[in-house]
């Protein structure tokens, strides 16, 4: 047996050495006898819940049909579009269903579930008797059971897709440690361990680009083990397999893709990334959005992630934000004391990605799922610091069992509450009503987008706040996107209505849709998402006659098309 797996064992064993049947041995011995069975158990309870929590619709932040729309573009001009913007592997992925079967929701938001499943699946196999099982499985139900997560599981969203991707790299890299320590550790022996490492790292970072993040801790994690080669080998592996992918991009996209990378980082940089006029960050600038996103993630997202706080609240306390802070530094260090090295480096992959997240994100992002993809690793590191804690202190062992049992009865009762809200509305979308679930604002957008493309000629080209998701619901008739106000003035914080009609023309938009979008989601408050007000307003008060009502969706919270007029 290679020397890591045995050192992972012993490391796992030698936390059990506490008073000869304790607790904590009975348990895991019970465990490690039904370990497949549970296996077996989880696999079918996370197939369950991502059929019973499915979503048939598309989300309202719009980038789960953003991907379809790039997806769609590559099937229709793959050498001629370049999407780079959240990373292109996933559009890549879906260009291929999209190209044989079309533009399908359900079907490629279905695609999805295997992907979770897939996810779990590598987990296991790669943390399996390398870790106590009183740690594993708890967070093996966290991915199975866990609402939050198992959303993104029927989401055209990155995130179930990454969790695939994810869970295979560190199986991967699993192997390569047995490989190194293996008596045949020549680079002539393991060279197909470290390519395989190298494109799985690249595909991790080609699917996020935020997993760059995981380059240093792969580094960090060789060089603390004293491995300089090792620690080189896997800098080249992944530099090598970027550059011949950067080569094929050069050879497949020529000069489509240039720039589309520099636009993220220059948004990245912006205090705002929807007012460039409020200027760029510097370093302090950034160091604030870190303590910030530390505040936002780990007292808010954190706690509503395993159902200890209302998904709605955003109340933010400091002091929990601390604790879980606190709780991740001493199980890094139990981790590092431990000696498991395939624990020391899911660590220090999670923290990067995680530190990574909270410094160049900007706050208003405040977003579950820029977490989410780290959770289970964050909950493995907390879980070991209670156990570590637990495993020589009798009390202490049925105190973690009562934790483990509060927590997953959480998740428990949380995404059986999510499922009941769920199941009505997903019988109601599969027997085709597209529109059901949504709130009024949102109804009369997607009913307006329809319209536009059943209603008007094949010439017009509107612009649409959400112009994917007026993709999709107008069967494929392509919108102007506007995700900002364009020709922005400082003065007026409007449109500059010269410098916008003259943007129309050279761009042939003909309409524009003025909806009702809430700006809380919850409520209708009166305040809407007024980018589109704030173009249209200037041009109808210097040129009233340049603008047409033409039709109108809902009486209460309306969608407004209105036509201009250029001549």
């Amino acid at each position: 047996m290679a020397k890591t797996k045995q050192a992972d064992k012993k490391g796992a064993k030698a936390l059990l050495a506490s008073t000869p049947g304790s607790l904590f041995d009975r348990l895991e011995g019970m465990l490690e006898k039904q370990d497949i069975t549970l296996f077996y158990g989880f696999a079918v309870l996370c197939a369950l819940v991502s059929l019973i929590l499915f979503n048939a619709r598309v989300s309202e932040g719009g980038d789960d049909s953003t991907y379809i729309l790039a997806g769609w573009e590559y099937s229709q001009r793959f050498f001629h579009y370049y999407y780079s913007f959240n990373a292109p592997f996933y559009p890549l992925f879906l260009s291929l269903p999209i190209k044989l079967f079309g533009v399908r929701l359900i079907f490629l938001k279905f695609l999805s579930v295997p992907m979770q499943f897939f996810g779990l699946i590598f987990f296991y196999k790669a943390f399996r008797k390398r870790m106590p099982y009183l740690v594993l499985f708890p967070v093996m139900f966290f991915i199975a059971v866990n609402g939050s997560l198992q959303y993104y599981a029927s989401q055209t969203n990155n995130e179930a897709f990454y969790m695939f991707w994810q869970g295979l790299f560190f199986l991967v890299f699993v192997k390569l440690l047995d490989a190194i320590d293996s008596p045949h550790n020549t680079l002539k022996d393991t060279w197909k361990r470290w390519l395989s490492f190298g494109i799985l790292a690249f595909i991790l970072t080609f699917t996020k680009n935020i997993a760059i993040c995981m380059i240093p801790a792969v580094l960090l994690f060789f060089l603390l083990q004293k491995k300089w080669k090792e620690a080189g080998y896997s800098f080249v592996s992944f530099i090598g397999v970027k550059i011949v992918f950067e080569l094929i991009k050069t050879v497949l996209w020529r000069d489509v893709a240039k720039g589309q990378l520099n636009a993220q980082g220059n948004i990245l940089m912006l205090k705002d990334p929807y007012d460039a006029s409020k200027g760029t960050d510097d370093v302090m600038g950034f160091v604030g959005r870190f303590f910030d996103n530390i505040n936002i993630y780990l007292s808010k997202r954190f706690f509503q992630i395993i159902g200890f706080r209302d998904p709605a609240s955003n109340e933010l306390y400091a002091g929990l934000a601390f604790l879980v802070v606190i709780l991740l530094l001493v199980g890094l260090i139990a981790i590092f004391r431990s000696k498991n090295r395939l624990l020391q480096f899911a660590a220090l992959y999670a923290l990067s990605i995680t530190a990574g997240t909270f410094l160049v994100l900007q706050t208003r992002w405040d977003q579950p799922r820029l977490i989410i993809l780290q959770m289970h690793f964050l909950l493995l590191i907390i879980f070991y610091a209670f156990y570590v804690f637990a495993k020589k202190r009798g009390f202490a062992q049925n105190l973690y069992l009562v934790m483990v049992l509060i927590l997953c009865s959480s998740m428990v009762m949380t995404t059986l509450k999510q499922s009941g809200k769920n199941l009505p509305v997903l019988a109601k979308n599969l027997r085709g009503d597209v529109y059901y679930g949504f709130t009024p604002d949102w109804v009369n957008f997607l009913k307006m987008s329809r319209w536009c493309a059943d209603s008007l000629p094949e010439t017009a080209f509107v612009a649409s706040r959400k112009a994917p998701m007026s993709f999709l619901y107008a069967k494929g008739k392509k919108f102007f996107p506007v995700y900002k106000v364009m020709c922005y003035d400082t003065l007026t914080h409007q449109s500059n209505p010269d410098s916008l009609l003259a943007l129309f023309k050279k761009e042939k938009v003909t309409h524009m849709i003025i909806a009702s979008l809430r700006m809380n989601p919850d409520k209708n408050t009166g305040d809407v998402i007024n980018t589109l007000h704030n173009m249209l307003a200037p041009i109808m008060q210097k040129y009233p006659q340049k603008v047409v009502a033409v039709h109108q969706e809902g009486d209460s919270e309306p969608a407004v098309l209105y036509e201009i007029k250029q001549d």
